[in-house]
């Protein structure tokens, strides 16, 4: 600028080249060695010039993500409990108190498409929120399939486990495993005998290669834990005395995500906490209020690397836990197991 001018203002000359440059380098993604050589000055001008344009609102920067997806709450929950990714949706309108929408599925199914690679050997447990992902798959590259889990109840028509892990296979073109036996069996005994048969054996012998997993989490309520629900009044009160704050895959967390209750998973069909620990990735896909300490329970578990929310329990999620060391880039077992 020519001595004398105000401060605020750029002459046309200015602000011609300053939109040349902005050109160059916002859109057609020049870097500033190029343009100083195309302009015959020095880089050094071409940044002042570029930072002046900013300033001035020559150029106006938008980051624009769908009106569905929060982008500074997701940001914010990642920092905070030390995620590898997380992903925050708008709670539909009236839904704060009711778990997993459906929308959560959705947007689940679509970062599986990112994270997925060809070759990889995906896992899916039981639950709401992996059945509507599954559900929601348009586009996954060639992977195997495996159940991670029994199914809710054998003895019944929900076998949306089974479905899910067929409909994967399916989109991705590669071979499913699914696993057709009760999540929680009568006693050790019968879930030992159970895990001995050829078609779940196959399926156990898949739990170490898993690279990607999706699970869900419930809360220890009615209607909100799958666990809590195939248990008798006396067992639900016993694991309760026990401090039960949250169940994933048959797995019991205080609120400190220490794993209690592990007599439970003797009786279980379903993947080994430490067999989870070790898997490379790990999203978890629950929302609503009235799992918020539920999900807070399990990040400290040291098991999920990632999570898939709602802006509800991503709230709750950020004003009341203090989350202290970030277990989800560690795989730390908070209790020493």
């Amino acid at each position: 600028m020519s001595a004398g001018r105000p401060a605020l203002r750029m002459g046309p000359a200015e602000l011609v080249q300053a939109a040349a440059m902005a050109r160059r380098f916002y859109l057609e993604g020049k870097s500033k060695i190029q343009i100083a050589e195309e302009f015959g000055v020095s880089r050094f001008k071409v940044a002042r010039v570029l930072e002046t344009a900013l300033e001035r609102d020559l150029v106006r920067i938008e980051i624009r993500v769908p009106a569905e997806l929060d982008a500074e709450r997701s940001d914010a929950l990642r920092a905070r409990y030390g995620l590898r990714h997380a992903v925050v949706v708008e709670s539909p309108e009236g839904a704060e108190e009711s778990p997993d929408p459906e929308n959560l599925g959705e947007v689940a199914a679509d970062l599986l498409g990112e994270l997925v690679v060809e070759g990889d050997v995906l896992g899916l447990a039981w639950g709401r929120s992996t059945i509507h992902m599954a559900a929601a798959l348009d586009r996954l590259p060639p992977c195997t399939v495996v159940q991670l889990t029994g199914v809710y109840d054998a003895g019944t028509a929900e076998r949306g486990s089974v479905e899910a892990v067929r409909r994967a296979a399916q989109v991705s073109g590669g071979e499913a495993h699914p696993i057709y036996a009760p999540m929680l069996l009568p006693d050790p005994a019968t879930a030992a005998a159970l895990r001995g048969q050829t078609g779940i054996a196959r399926a156990f012998d898949y739990f170490d290669k898993v690279t990607v997993a999706a699970v869900s989490i419930g809360s220890w309520e009615a209607g909100i834990s799958t666990v809590h629900d195939m248990l008798t009044d006396e067992e639900r009160s016993h694991y309760a005395s026990l401090g039960v704050e949250a169940e994933m895959s048959a797995h019991l967390f205080d609120a400190e995500g220490r794993r209690v209750g592990r007599d439970l998973g003797e009786r279980c069909i379903t993947v080994e906490a430490d067999r989870l620990r070790r898997i490379p990735e790990v999203v978890a896909i629950a929302g609503g209020q009235r799992k918020g300490a539920a999900i807070g329970a399990v990040l400290r578990s040291g098991l999920v690397t990632s999570l898939v929310t709602d802006t509800a329990a991503a709230d709750f999620l950020l004003r009341d836990f203090a989350p202290g060391p970030r277990p989800a880039l560690e795989r730390a077992d908070p209790d020493g197991a």
